[in-house]
């Protein structure tokens, strides 16, 4: 039986009044229109607090998170919440899976050649390590691990060229100084993995030895 369950990832649930609509207000990526997307939810300044995939089930939420993280930004969403009739909580019914065979699940919104994801009931194995390593060779940064917490610009993660922010969707939190960054082309460092499959903040112009995959090379050539 192939492992598809990465045991290290979880599932929040948000359901009640107008999710989308909050959700919208908070995160990077546009979630009105079709999901999966992968977003983050930064400070008020553009640095990255958390990131996450956001799926859909009916009118619900589904946020596809770091394990470790779950119950920071179940506490962080929280906040934001104030009276609105929304429930936010793990949902332990579900686990998140993945696979590189095209039959199964959804392409990655971030890059295709991540494979395909889905949820769905938990099963036994846990395909973390294989997923770390397959991801890493890619140059896709991802969690508290990679990115670090309050520590990067959203944009320093490549999350343009990943497809983790949407210019057009309206205001959200850390939304000032990202497009700011984005129209005046401010990005002058970013994440490079290096040969050992670690990240690292480097200036745009002297990566030094690492990996520059071909998804990122037209943004340094910009």
């Amino acid at each position: 039986m192939t492992i598809t369950c990465l045991a290290d990832r979880a599932v929040i649930r948000l359901s009640g009044e107008d999710v989308r609509g909050f959700l919208q207000g908070l995160v990077t990526n546009d979630v009105a229109g079709d999901l999966p997307v992968w977003a983050g939810l930064l400070t008020p300044q553009g640095k990255a607090l958390f990131d996450f995939i956001i799926w859909g089930e009916g009118d619900d939420l589904l946020i596809d998170c770091a394990g470790a993280q779950a119950d920071a930004l179940i506490k962080r969403l929280s906040i934001y919440r104030l009276r609105r009739a929304i429930t936010i909580a793990h949902d332990d019914a579900l686990a998140v899976h993945w696979s590189l065979d095209p039959s199964t699940g959804t392409p990655d919104p971030r890059l295709p050649a991540l494979g395909f994801r889905w949820l769905g009931s938990a099963s036994e194995g846990d395909a973390s390590a294989a997923w770390a390593q397959h991801r890493r060779a890619l140059g896709v940064a991802e969690g508290v691990a990679d990115i670090g917490q309050d520590k990067l610009l959203w944009l320093e993660t490549n999350a343009a060229e990943l497809g983790g922010v949407s210019f057009t969707k309206g205001c959200y939190i850390g939304q000032e100084n990202t497009a700011r960054m984005n129209y005046r082309q401010k990005v002058n460092r970013r994440l490079f993995v290096t040969s050992d499959g670690s990240f690292e903040r480097r200036p745009v112009d002297n990566p030094g030895e690492v990996l520059i995959p071909d998804w990122l090379k037209p943004a340094l050539a910009s």
